[in-house]
């Protein structure tokens, strides 16, 4: 499930910048990450399962690698896992209302977070 018009996508912000308004907000980059691309993740542990929220980016500029990317922000997602294969954001999936809703509001604040420095 991507998060259509949550005006995240787009934002144009410094990597480290983004880490850090990211790390505050619950969501972290381990290992998700390749030369120029980024991804952020929170895990979530529910009745109905495991789901991740997950807020991808791009490199504009820079290197991800050695921490000097101006990074874009992509369409943020919501998937659900599934043990072996992986997270899937289908049409098909079904996603709890009350994680759907913490998900936007964590979103939200993360816009909020990044207006506050200057950004977006």
């Amino acid at each position: 499930m991507y998060f259509e018009n949550k005006t995240l996508e787009d934002i144009i912000v410094d990597q480290a910048v983004l880490v850090e308004v990211m790390e505050k907000n619950g969501l972290t980059c381990h290992g998700g990450w390749d030369y120029d691309r980024m991804t952020f993740d929170k895990r979530f542990d529910v009745k109905e399962g495991r789901y991740y929220l997950r807020v991808f980016c791009t490199a504009v500029s820079g290197d991800c690698g050695n921490n000097t990317a101006t990074l874009k922000i992509l369409k943020p997602a919501l998937g659900k896992y599934y043990y072996p294969h992986g997270v899937e954001y289908g049409e098909d999936e079904v996603f709890p209302a009350h994680l759907v809703k913490k998900c936007e509001s964590i979103l939200e604040n993360i816009k909020k977070d990044l207006a506050e420095i200057g950004v977006a």
